[in-house]
């Protein structure tokens, strides 16, 4: 897996924080643990960022570039997704019209909650 960013400085931000997690049903997915990590088309935060969701905080552990063709099961797993097949096909249903080209990069942001 390429992660070519990550111990180097990181472009300035796309997008804030508060909207790298929106969609209910993946805001849920992380409340219960099933997603622990989401790619954008942009950097929405840093690393040690807080996201508060629902009044849960969790942290950004890391934020990395990733190609679509590098995406494994296990990638997609932390996303709340049993397959990198059934991944695409949510990814493709959420923006019509989008083409799923391998070479295309996202940004992987992994979290994990804030232990209290």
């Amino acid at each position: 897996m390429s992660t070519e960013n990550q111990n180097q400085t990181l472009p300035p931000k796309t997008c804030s924080i508060e909207r790298l997690v929106t969609m209910k049903a993946d805001v849920q997915k992380v409340l219960t643990g099933e997603k622990t990590a989401t790619r954008r088309n942009g950097r929405y935060a840093d690393p040690g960022e807080i996201m508060t969701l629902e009044g849960r905080e969790f942290v950004v552990d890391r934020v990395y570039s990733q190609s679509l063709g590098e995406l494994t099961d296990e990638d997609v797993r932390r996303e709340g997704y049993p397959t990198v097949e059934e991944y695409k096909e949510a990814i493709l249903s959420y923006h019509p019209g989008m083409p799923w080209l391998p070479q295309m990069r996202v940004w992987v942001h992994e979290f994990r909650p804030v232990q209290e």
